[in-house]
């Protein structure tokens, strides 16, 4: 029986390789996501990071809702290889490239924690009338951990510019914390690329991208 998962978020990465593992990860990104329909997988790309050329993308982050997820995705898991001539480099004599598929539960993230924000108020400024001037309606909250802030002043009442402001501040802190691990995920694989690469879970070949059997 595989584990349920309530959500789980996908990592496509080429690792901070060249060009061509950038082209993989844009191919492996269609991949995945058609599979993720075939599945009937709810699916969201969270985001990508475009590639140094037209057509390829370093990584992308991809959150699925649903049950025993890790089982039905396991083939994903791993070293990707592929098999093929640069795409971009006609002489380079280089024709096999790896990126990598990672998987992580929400749980394992940072969470915003309430305890760490720092919440201040002062006048708004510009247009808004003469109350707006005298009274502290505005509002900063900063997450003291890691410095980032967040202002609103827009608000008619102290209160509305407080709510505001902690969504501002939960969006920021999901931008943070997903680029973070992003950042953590493609450090491990570069540890591990050169234990990994003799053992892909899935290999492609050709610039069709066709998957080749039994070469695991």
């Amino acid at each position: 029986m595989g584990k349920s998962n309530a959500e789980l978020f996908i990592q496509i990465t080429s690792g901070r390789g060249p060009a061509e593992c950038c082209w993989v990860v844009a191919k492996l990104l269609k991949e995945v996501l058609d599979d993720l329909k075939s599945k009937n997988i709810n699916h969201q790309v969270l985001s990508r990071s475009e590639g140094p050329l037209h057509h390829t993308i370093s990584s992308a982050l991809i959150k699925v809702t649903g049950n025993d997820l890790e089982e039905g995705l396991k083939e994903w898991k791993g070293t990707i290889q592929w098999i093929g001539k640069s795409p971009f480099r006609k002489f380079h004599k280089r024709k096999n490239w790896f990126v990598a598929i990672d998987f992580f539960q929400e749980k394992a993230i940072e969470k915003l924690n309430t305890k760490d924000l720092q919440f201040q108020t002062f006048r708004g400024s510009g247009p808004g009338g003469q109350h707006r001037n005298k009274v502290e309606t505005a509002v900063r909250v900063i997450h003291i951990p890691s410095g980032i802030s967040v202002e609103v002043s827009d608000g008619k009442s102290q209160h509305q510019n407080k709510q505001k402001a902690l969504e501002k501040m939960k969006e920021k802190f999901e931008l943070l914390r997903l680029e973070q691990t992003k950042e953590k995920l493609e450090q491990q694989w570069m540890n591990h690329l050169a234990l990994e690469r003799g053992n892909a879970v899935k290999v492609y070949k050709g610039t069709e991208f066709r998957e080749v059997r039994g070469m695991r």
